[in-house]
């Protein structure tokens, strides 16, 4: 049989001081503040009374530090996988509103629907479907867990919601350690839960893309 339910976690909070767009540039750790909501994102889960046999995250240290508590919890050994990984951005690595300040940098805003700065939210979709297909499959019970970010876990709600890809990053449903959960039936795949484990209050959390 396959898994019962697939969640969808995003990491906890960064350590940024400088408040760069860090996507997916390597030595982003999670703060303290991080690691705690890493650790209520896993309590949630566990106190859902349901077995957790599959543990994938994204190859990034922010997300590979947020699966530590599930993988203790669980008596996992995360999967690296590079499909649930941050979208590109062209503004990786900047201040992002003293890039959009700058007009040469307004052509990068041309088509908000693919978006033009970076990644297609299709190609998003597309690889977050592939490795949500083939973890569901291959989880013979129980639930399985991927840890990723909030760009890929909002555009695969929207995806499985059947709603237009193009959106305002600034109003995604998706905070820090969030657990979006899914169901599939035959195959299609539905959201059955969101829930925000983690005390988020304060937070600073610019990376998002």
């Amino acid at each position: 049989m396959p898994a019962s339910r697939l969640h969808l976690v995003r990491h906890g909070e960064v350590h940024n001081p400088g408040r760069v767009l860090y996507g997916r540039l390597p030595d982003f750790h999670l703060s303290d503040d991080g690691r705690r909501m890493a650790q209520s994102a896993a309590e949630h889960v566990a106190g859902l009374g349901r077995d957790v046999e599959a543990l994938r995250c994204s190859p990034l240290e922010r997300t590979q530090e947020s699966a530590a508590p599930f993988a203790e919890r669980f008596h996992l050994e995360p999967v690296l996988d590079e499909r649930v990984i941050e979208p590109t951005n062209v503004f990786e690595g900047t201040q992002m509103r003293r890039s959009l300040m700058n007009p040469l940098n307004w052509w990068h805003l041309r088509q908000p629907s693919v978006p033009s700065w970076g990644e297609p939210y299709v190609s998003v979709a597309e690889r977050m479907r592939a490795a949500m297909d083939e973890l569901w499959h291959t989880t013979e019970a129980g639930d399985a867990v991927i840890v990723s970010h909030q760009a890929p876990i909002w555009i695969t709600h929207l995806s499985v919601a059947g709603l237009p890809l193009r959106h305002d990053p600034r109003t995604r449903r998706c905070a820090l350690s969030s657990v979006t959960s899914f169901e599939r039936v035959g195959d299609v795949w539905r959201e059955v839960d969101y829930a925000e484990p983690a005390a988020t209050g304060g937070a600073v959390d610019v990376g998002a893309v």
